[in-house]
């Protein structure tokens, strides 16, 4: 009777470990994000070509759970945004149809999420454009890497100037008809000297989904707060159609207080239209998603279109 005993607190423990391991929350996660035109398969350095982003959140202390937010965190990120001309080689000047251009920056943000599954977003970005943006060097040094033509065109790049943006984001959860399926609304705004504008659209997501304020489509899979636990497993399609009014865009209309903003600038289109089509994969700690994104374009000299990958790896650690 003893070793009964003996084996059924066993198992007990066991099967209680075995629940606690896949409860259990992580405070942080650290991460990064790539995108590339490329990623999508055409092989061309074309208008938005190449963008690198390092992220680090972390979720606040908030032991009450009763309130209308039930989750706040803060992330910091470092990025670099490259953009070029209908090509990364242009023989001369008159093939430049979108500036040559970099964006190097550093950001903060603060995120709120309440139980409506709605999120609201506050941040600041300090950055500058042109050659201090190191996107020349950058292009150069990964070109040189792997072997691809030499680059030219930078010469037309805009000129320097430091910007400061910030920037909102909201999401609301607008339906959800089954456990597999869901709308939200999704919203932002930029309002700086290197960006100004604003965006609205539709996210939908079909797969396992999780709610908002647990999710990876919000970046909010981690928590420090007791009582909530985050589920363990997201695997969803999603597709997020935006409209966008554009006020202000340095990377094309060269540093606002500059009078010398570049040997090649123009005003961008106001209403631009982008499509993101994506999955999105998490489990315990780890976090992937790729996704492509469709836009139309941003100024009336473009030769083309422009379509980029998005591919992103995220680790959650801490208790």
């Amino acid at each position: 009777m003893n070793r009964l005993k003996a084996i059924a607190l066993s198992i007990l423990l066991i099967q209680a470990a075995s629940v606690s391991a896949q409860n259990r929350n992580y405070n942080s996660s650290f991460g990064f994000r790539t995108e590339n035109d490329a990623y999508l398969g055409f092989g061309s350095d074309r208008y938005y070509t190449n963008g690198l982003f390092i992220n680090y959140s972390h979720a606040l202390r908030q032991a009450d759970t009763t309130e209308s937010v039930v989750k706040r965190t803060w992330e910091a990120e470092i990025g670099q945004s490259i953009y070029n001309a209908q090509t990364g080689a242009v023989p001369n000047i008159s093939y430049v149809d979108r500036p040559f251009a970099g964006f190097l920056y550093g950001s903060v943000k603060m995120n709120w999420f309440k139980k409506d599954e709605s999120q609201f977003s506050a941040g600041l970005t300090i950055g500058t454009i042109g050659p201090n943006s190191l996107a020349q060097d950058a292009q150069e040094l990964l070109h040189d890497a792997v072997g691809f033509y030499e680059i030219n065109g930078w010469q037309y790049q805009v000129k320097n100037e430091l910007g400061i943006n910030a920037r909102f984001e909201y999401k609301r959860l607008l339906a959800r008809p089954g456990k597999s399926t869901d709308f939200s609304a999704a919203g932002q705004a930029s309002l700086g000297t290197t960006f100004s504008s604003a965006a609205a659209g539709v996210l939908f997501r079909a797969g396992e989904i999780n709610k908002l304020f647990g999710s990876a489509s919000t970046g909010s899979r981690i928590s420090n707060q007791q009582g909530s636990v985050v589920p363990d497993k997201e695997f969803f399609f999603y597709t997020q159609p935006m409209l966008q009014f554009v006020a202000y865009d340095a990377t094309i209309q060269g540093g606002m207080f500059r009078d010398d903003k570049g040997a090649v600038t123009y005003t961008p289109r106001r209403i631009v239209y982008s499509q993101e089509l994506g999955v999105k994969y998490a489990k315990e700690r780890w976090l992937l998603s790729f996704s492509a994104i469709f836009k139309t374009k941003e100024l009336k000299s473009q030769v083309k279109s422009h379509q980029y990958g998005s591919a992103s790896l995220f680790y959650s650690f801490g208790r």
